[in-house]
């Protein structure tokens, strides 16, 4: 029997806030296509706010962390692993997820990026050399397969899209600089805990953002009126800060495979809000595709051993 799911039984609290906190990290693609509709910004500027209402939450939890006197303290290697795989998860992933998002779908941008846990298997593979699973092989295969008969689909219906394929494109590369902080946490969290290591990664991106924004050197952020203001705290507390600390505790109370499992509805949750909120359409090859993307992604994250 798999001794971690005996140590993390699914209860009831540790659904709900699991459940929840995936719902409101699905939030953030509506949230930005809704930004770019009703708000002339562009990714970057947006980007920048998110991590600049954000930027407080998780300076008070690194002070709290530090604070305690269990606070392991890293070597220097560990902190630059660290910042290394903070700025390709929260700051290259985010760049290329918000720029991406301007040309298709919000729906379609969800379905594309949950390609992350197949590219995190290959990189385990390649990389570190762990043999790839049968399941893990059929699992790959119905997510791909999945994503490409929705984008077959969204291809069909957003024919007048000059910049279909380059969105598409840049949240491909999103899924895979995502991918690659997965598999780095994953190294990296047994050593220095979860929360300091989610802490400290999303302040490296928000260092990476705001380097980034400054280089640039448009300071449009200071010119623009409450409504984009607004927008930026939503991204920052809605789908940010509120669930990532959801997911922190869920993953206490009832392990790693139950959140996994349970974030799935993500996707769900995403074409639901753009539908309703966005006016996307739903249609016939999007529902099976996404059926077939969860049902690879709860392949690959149900280790079921003898």
């Amino acid at each position: 029997m798999d001794k971690t799911l005996t140590r993390h039984p699914l209860t009831v609290a540790g659904f709900l806030v699991a459940f929840f906190g995936a719902i409101l990290f699905s939030t953030k693609a509506v949230i930005v296509k809704k930004a770019f509709a009703d708000v002339h910004v562009d990714a970057l500027t947006l980007l920048t706010l998110r991590m600049l209402f954000s930027l407080p939450f998780y300076v008070t939890t690194a002070f709290i962390i530090s604070s305690r006197a269990s606070n392991k303290q890293m070597s220097r290697k560990e902190w630059c692993i660290l910042i290394a795989l903070g700025l390709f998860g929260y700051y290259l992933s985010s760049l290329f997820d918000f720029i991406g998002l301007q040309y298709i779908s919000a729906g379609l941008e969800r379905l594309i990026l949950f390609l992350y846990p197949s590219f995190a298997v290959l990189i385990n593979a390649l990389i570190f050399k762990q043999a790839i699973r049968r399941n893990e092989v059929i699992a790959l295969l119905l997510t791909y397969t999945g994503i490409g008969i929705a984008y077959y689909g969204e291809l069909k219906i957003d024919t007048s899209n000059p910049n279909f394929l380059a969105g598409s494109f840049l949240i491909f590369l999103c899924s895979i600089t995502y991918s690659i902080y997965i598999v780095g946490s994953g190294r990296m969290i047994p050593k220095v805990g979860a929360n300091k290591f989610t802490t400290y990664a999303l302040l490296a991106s928000t260092g990476g953002v705001f380097i980034h924004y400054a280089i640039r050197g448009q300071y449009t952020i200071f010119q623009t009126g409450i409504e984009l203001w607004g927008y930026g705290v939503l991204l920052a507390v809605v789908a940010t800060v509120i669930p990532t600390f959801m997911l922190s505790a869920a993953l206490k109370k009832i392990g790693s495979n139950n959140v996994a499992i349970i974030s799935s509805i993500g996707p769900v949750s995403t074409i639901t809000q753009a539908h309703y909120i966005l006016g996307e359409e739903i249609f016939p090859l999007q529902i099976l595709g996404t059926v077939l993307v969860l049902t690879g992604v709860l392949l690959l994250v149900l280790k079921i051993k003898k």
